[in-house]
């Protein structure tokens, strides 16, 4: 069953894909994004808008969970928003999506960011090329996160 996220920005809901069983292969350099504190995008590049698929105007204003892959597990994020909003820096294996519902691997870290009162504002996110090998050590156990859900 398909999910509809919408953008804030643009009032246009997007239908997100069903996962397809094909990789598109990440092939370097650095996606970065930027989120606001509820997770919506203030920034994407370039080489992100590539590889999602989405263009800048449904990035910007969508939900970041707009490339979520349905095989990554909610607990898996539940660190991640618990150390981030913390003020901490994070760093973990993702399994994500494309527009077309192509799956990519990808290491993210991310890192909040802090107004002149040490507050935060936002968020900031980098991917870059998984260890292949890390990667198929994490797939097992998000699928045994996934089937307690």
């Amino acid at each position: 069953m398909s999910q509809i996220t919408k953008n804030i920005i643009t009032g246009k809901s997007i239908t997100k894909p069903e996962p397809v069983d094909e990789e598109v292969p990440f092939d370097g350099g650095v996606m970065i994004t930027e989120t606001d504190t509820a997770g919506i995008i203030t920034y994407a590049n370039r080489k992100f808008r590539e590889m999602t698929g989405y263009s800048k105007e449904e990035l910007i204003g969508s939900p970041h969970s707009i490339n979520r892959h349905p095989d990554m597990p909610k607990a898996a994020f539940k660190g991640l928003r618990e150390t981030i909003k913390g003020g901490n820096y994070w760093e973990g294996l993702v399994k994500n999506m494309n527009n077309e519902g192509k799956y990519y691997f990808v290491e993210v870290w991310i890192k909040p960011k802090f107004d002149e009162d040490n507050k935060i504002v936002g968020y900031i996110a980098g991917r870059k090329i998984p260890d292949r090998g890390s990667m198929n050590k994490a797939l097992p156990q998000y699928k045994e996160m996934l089937a307690t859900e």
